[in-house]
């Protein structure tokens, strides 16, 4: 069984700058993919970034240029730095992690982004 766990949500000014990290523990052996999503009120959740184990990224087209998205294979953590913070970046954020070939997903961290 493998638990992610998120952290470093709140409520953010626009314009600012957040930090989310996401740590995995149980049994893991080694980890896939790592990725960000977020599902804000009324709407589906979809990728914000992606990061494959050779260090390959992917972002969304919202967020290109503004987020970084890391990975730390030695605590089996993800991280997502995001800056110039925009209302619209308002979402519950999950990260997500292929283990042993299974996506697991952690419960989520809302951030709130304020005028």
């Amino acid at each position: 069984q493998v638990q992610l766990v998120e952290s470093g949500g709140g409520l953010m000014q626009a314009g600012g700058s957040l930090r989310l990290s996401c740590a995995a523990s149980g049994s893991i052996f080694s980890i896939g993919a790592m990725g960000w999503y977020r599902q804000a009120p009324g709407k589906q959740r979809e990728l914000v970034a992606r990061i494959t184990s050779r260090n390959n990224t992917n972002y969304a087209d919202s967020v290109k240029g503004r987020a970084t998205i890391s990975r730390d294979n030695t605590k089996n953590m993800v991280y997502l730095q995001m800056n110039s913070l925009k209302p619209e970046d308002t979402a519950v954020y999950y990260c997500s992690m292929v283990v042993g070939g299974m996506n697991y997903w952690g419960k989520g961290t809302l951030v709130t982004v304020s005028t």
